[in-house]
């Protein structure tokens, strides 16, 4: 999940944390004007020891690994609505700025371009987590929905991963038996 002209480090910061939560291989930023130290701030969840994040100065500089495919997520005539997108396999998607969106360009550079189905632009950070989730769902090991309203009536065909419980909680078990060792020699 990447970024393109974004100016504030918070949005940027979200946006990293959720790619993260949504198991993403690597982040990125291209002509960003943030700051790492405000990005980490709106982290709880240590995803800068987790995902790798790559700053580019320009569009041309952008390397993505070999066979991923780049799209765009964008307001445009010929953008695909989401829903009605399948997502490729190997992605990175890129999000423009909070007020111009992406560069002519980046749009070139893109393979696909995407749209949400809304009636105005929303929040880069709330775009980014909902192309995830739709990635997820689409592409995710799901039972599938059910005709009547409610949960579904069929098996999950798979487990899906399971989280563990929060990064302070994860520590603080840490934190605990190292004093019990400490306690014990």
């Amino acid at each position: 999940m990447g970024v393109e002209g974004i100016s504030k480090s918070r949005n940027a910061g979200a946006i990293y944390r959720t790619a993260h939560a949504f198991g993403a291989s690597f982040a990125f930023s291209v002509q960003a004007a943030i700051s790492l130290r405000e990005l980490n701030q709106v982290d709880t969840s240590g995803t800068s020891d987790s995902l790798p994040f790559y700053h580019f100065d320009t569009v041309e500089e952008m390397l993505l690994p070999r066979g991923c495919a780049l799209v765009g997520v964008e307001i445009t005539d010929d953008a695909v609505v989401l829903p009605s997108f399948q997502h490729p396999k190997n992605a990175a998607y890129v999000l423009g700025s909070e007020r111009g969106g992406l560069t002519d360009e980046m749009v070139a550079r893109c393979d696909h371009i995407v749209k949400i189905p809304t009636k105005f632009s929303l929040n880069v950070g709330l775009a980014a987590a909902l192309v995830m989730y739709d990635r997820q769902t689409s592409l995710g090991n799901f039972a599938r929905r059910p005709v009547m309203p409610g949960g579904p009536t069929e098996p999950q065909p798979g487990k899906v991963p399971g989280f563990g419980p929060p990064l302070w909680v994860r520590k603080k078990r840490k934190r605990d038996a190292a004093a019990e060792d400490a306690a014990n020699d």
